[in-house]
């Protein structure tokens, strides 16, 4: 709780100005302004977890003081609401939106449906930097990498080439194993839920945080296994699963996968329009 006020400030100061020349000018601008968060993804995932608690305060350290408003957009793993950011919304910094920490990665490998380019957007700052995980329920009986590669098991995803299809395909093509992806859900609680349900094994991608946040129950009851984790090393409270890069079996399948992984670093991005005006943005 000590680190949000200096976090909001430093946020607050360095994204919209209010410490340099004409910050009244921007806090004019701002005065009863109306600021709209767009969320790629649905409600009651991790995306909409961080992105809501940060709309919360932000406002607070931004000069005028304007209300923003949290607004989910989901669709194709946050492609729909990169594409309307960069085509379509105000470019007067009215708007922020957190887009899917591969959105440049997308872009890099030509991925279908993109409208955008990354490189155009004002990347404004990170929420959290934290290793994905993928899991399944421990009623599959599948504890293992080695025993995904025996037995085909419905894998939750939100859509396009976010993490959580990414990481099964991939898995697919380089360990054998036999995933197969359901994609289409609008957010990571959707997939949460069908997991409890029984209507799926198990999810693509979730971030380590926000499963320790929403459901700790899982970890407690030893509900899930954990088949790896995806990031540059090993989460210390999770340093008996494996990385991700540490499955691959050759030089080549490590290299591919810490290419991947460093989508990790990323994180939560928090960018706003092209074409903003600097002391709105800076």
């Amino acid at each position: 709780m000590k680190r949000r006020p200096v976090l909001m400030t430093l946020v607050g100061a360095t994204l919209f100005g209010s410490a340099l020349p004409g910050a009244a000018d921007v806090a004019d601008f701002y005065h009863g302004k109306r600021i709209n968060f767009v969320i790629g993804y649905g409600t009651g995932g991790g995306y909409d977890i961080y992105c809501r608690l940060f709309a919360r305060f932000i406002g607070e350290h931004i000069p005028g003081n304007p209300t923003v408003v949290p607004q989910n957009m989901p669709g194709a793993g946050s492609r729909r609401a990169a594409n309307w950011l960069y085509a379509v919304a105000p470019k007067d910094g009215t708007i922020l939106a957190c887009l899917s920490q591969t959105t440049p990665t997308d872009q890099a490998l030509g991925q279908p449906g993109i409208q955008f380019d990354a490189r155009k957007f004002n990347w404004i700052g990170n929420l959290v930097v934290v290793n994905n995980i993928m899991f399944v329920s421990a009623s599959s009986g599948v504890v293992t990498i080695d025993d995904a590669k025996k037995k085909t098991l419905t894998i939750g995803a939100s859509g396009a080439s976010s993490p959580s299809v990414l990481y099964p395909q991939v898995s697919n093509h380089l360990f054998g194993t036999k995933f197969k992806v359901v994609p289409g859900y609008s957010s990571g609680g959707d997939i949460n839920l069908a997991v409890e349900r029984h209507e799926l094994d198990g999810r693509g991608s979730d971030s380590w945080a926000s499963l320790k946040s929403t459901h700790a129950d899982w970890l407690r009851d030893h509900s899930i296994n954990i088949l790896f984790q995806v990031g540059a090393r090993r989460e210390p409270d999770l340093s008996d699963v494996p990385l991700w890069s540490e499955l691959g079996k050759s030089d080549n399948q490590r290299q591919i996968l810490e290419i991947l992984s460093g989508d990790v670093a990323v994180g939560r991005p928090i960018v706003t329009a092209p074409g903003v005006p600097a002391d709105h943005v800076i």
